[in-house]
């Protein structure tokens, strides 16, 4: 009988904690600081984002350069850039050193319509929109990647020759 009796008061005990608990929770999460969230800015490899910073940023901190680039544009706009998969962080800061934001950048995949190759262990990637052509993506076989940034340089030194050869000629 004593045993019933011991039991239920912990019962009780236990029970009117839990309500106690309940009821104190809303205030206790209210009086608790909370840290806040960042904001993260989602941009793809390979492609840029505009985004509005407070006035008078003076200085921009990027945690990894290898995963996103930020540069500060006038009239306080910053491009970022994804360059590599992953996330990091930029800070803002004005002239003495304030920090005015702190955020993270998230960097994701393409969303274009992307076919992955995989001849063993070596990775080729292509943009089907509408047809398949080559694209370079981070992770692709060290030869397949030479290959297409070394067709990508040539083009782009023909074009500049070819546009600095127009410019000489209308002078």
């Amino acid at each position: 009988m004593a045993y019933t009796l011991r039991n239920r008061a912990l019962a009780r005990f236990g029970f009117r904690s839990l309500a106690l608990g309940l009821l104190l929770w809303p205030a206790l999460a209210l009086a608790a600081p909370v840290p806040p969230v960042a904001d993260s800015i989602a941009v793809n490899v390979d492609q840029a984002k505009l985004v509005k910073l407070p006035g008078k940023v003076a200085t921009i901190v990027v945690g990894n350069p290898l995963i996103a680039d930020v540069t500060l544009q006038p009239g306080g706009i910053i491009v970022v850039t994804g360059k590599g998969y992953g996330a990091t962080n930029f800070i803002a800061l004005d002239r003495a050193g304030e920090v005015l934001v702190d955020r993270v950048i998230q960097v994701e995949g393409p969303t274009d319509q992307l076919v992955t190759v995989y001849r063993g262990v070596e990775r080729e990637s292509y943009s089907c929109m509408p047809i398949c052509q080559r694209r370079i993506t981070l992770g692709d076989g060290g030869d397949y990647f030479k290959a297409a940034m070394d067709q990508a340089g040539s083009l782009n030194s023909s074009a500049t020759g070819q546009a600095a050869a127009a410019g000489k000629a209308q002078n």
